[in-house]
C-alpha cells in the first residue's frame, strides 16, 4: 500500500441556484487527498490518513476516497467539523477564506495516530497541512517514527498565505526533506526554499541535504528529476489546459505509482535509480497530469485512460 498522509478538506466552490441566486456548491479536496485519489484511480493499493470528521463533510470524503479505491481505514475519525475553503473568483482568479480552526483535520496529534501496518510500502507527505499545528507538527512527527523502514516522499505545495511562522516552517521542511527519500517541487517552491538560482543547482541543494531523489515540475515546460549521478529532463504533453488544479497532485502519484509498477518501491531502489527507472517515473507523471489539466477540477485520470 501506499498512505497519503495530509489534508482532507471541502472546496465550496461559487455556482448560482436554479432561481438564480448566487451559492456555493461542495467539491472534495486538498492536495494530499487529490495525490491519493490519483494512486488510486492508477491502479495502486492506496491508503489515506487524515484526520476526518464525521459530519456530513466528512462523509463526502470518506465517499469520494472509496470511489476511486482508496482505503481511508487508518484515518482518524472525530466530531469536529470538516476544513472548509471557500472559493471567490474575479476575473478568473481564485482567492480562498478557510475556516480551519478547531477541525478534525488540524487538531490530530501524535497520541492519536495508529500504527501503521507493514503492508504499507511508502508514506506521502505534504500541502497545507504541514505550516499548521498541531496537525504538522504530527505529520513530521509520522515521518520521523517510520522513515527509517519505508520509502517516504515529500510534496510541500508551499502556499505562502498559510505561513503564520516562516523560520519555524522552514525548519520543519529541512527536517522532512533530510528524512525523505523522494522530494517533489515545483519550480516556484523550489525557489522559495533555495532562492533564486538555476533548477538543477538548487535541486543539487536539496539532494545534499539527504532526500535520494528530487523531481522539479516546470508547468507547461516539463519536469526534471535529480540523483546525485543522473540529471533527466522530460517535457510536457501538449494538450488544451482547461485548469491546473490537482496536476502536481497527480504527477506525485504518478512517480509512486510508477515506482510501484516496476516493483521498485523499496528505499534501497529509489536511493539508486538508475535512468531508466527516474524516467518511468517522469513519463507516467507527465502523462497523468497532462489528463488531468485537461479537465476542470482535480479529476485524475483512471489506470485505462493512459493506455
Amino acid at each position: 500500500m501506499i498512505l497519503s498522509c495530509g489534508e482532507a478538506l471541502i472546496d465550496m466552490l461559487p455556482r448560482q441556484s436554479t432561481a438564480g441566486e448566487a451559492a456555493f456548491a461542495p467539491y472534495a479536496g486538498g492536495s494530499v487527498f487529490n495525490t491519493a485519489i490519483a494512486l488510486g484511480r492508477l491502479g495502486a493499493e492506496a491508503g489515506f490518513l487524515s484526520g476526518i470528521s464525521t459530519d456530513l463533510f466528512g462523509e463526502v470524503l470518506i465517499e469520494t476516497l472509496a470511489a476511486s479505491k482508496v482505503d481511508a481505514g487508518l484515518s482518524i475519525r472525530s466530531d469536529r467539523p470538516t476544513t472548509l475553503a471557500f472559493v471567490k473568483l474575479v476575473d478568473g482568479h481564485a482567492s480562498y477564506a478557510f475556516y480551519d480552526e478547531n477541525t478534525a483535520g488540524r487538531m490530530i496529534t501524535p497520541a492519536e495516530l495508529p500504527a501503521i501496518p507493514a503492508a504499507v510500502k511508502a508514506m506521502f507527505f505534504g500541502g497545507i497541512s504541514l505550516p499548521v499545528d498541531p496537525c504538522g507538527g504530527t505529520y513530521e512527527a509520522l515521518m520521523a517514527r517510520e522513515a527509517a523502514s519505508r520509502v517516504t516522499m515529500l510534496d510541500p505545495n508551499i502556499r505562502p498565505g498559510f505561513i503564520r511562522d516562516e523560520a519555524a516552517y522552514r525548519a520543519r521542511l529541512n527536517r522532512m526533506i533530510a528524512l525523505a527519500d523522494i522530494v517533489k517541487v515545483s519550480d516556484e517552491d523550489l525557489r522559495w526554499l533555495e532562492g533564486p538560482g538555476e533548477i538543477e543547482a538548487l535541486a543539487r541543494g536539496l539532494l545534499a541535504r539527504g532526500t535520494k531523489l528530487v523531481f522539479v515540475t516546470e508547468g507547461s515546460t516539463g519536469a526534471h528529476a535529480f540523483s546525485v549521478e543522473l540529471s533527466l529532463f522530460e517535457p510536457s504533453h501538449k494538450v488544451t489546459v482547461v485548469d491546473t488544479v490537482g496536476a502536481g497532485d497527480t504527477f506525485n502519484a504518478g512517480v509512486l505509482a510508477a515506482l510501484d509498477r516496476a516493483d521498485k518501491l523499496t528505499k534501497a531502489e529509489v536511493a539508486t535509480a538508475d535512468a531508466a527507472l527516474i524516467s518511468a517515473c517522469l513519463t507516467l507523471g507527465n502523462a497523468a497530469a497532462a489528463i488531468t489539466v485537461s479537465r476542470a477540477g482535480a479529476n485524475p485520470p483512471w489506470a485505462e485512460e493512459l493506455k
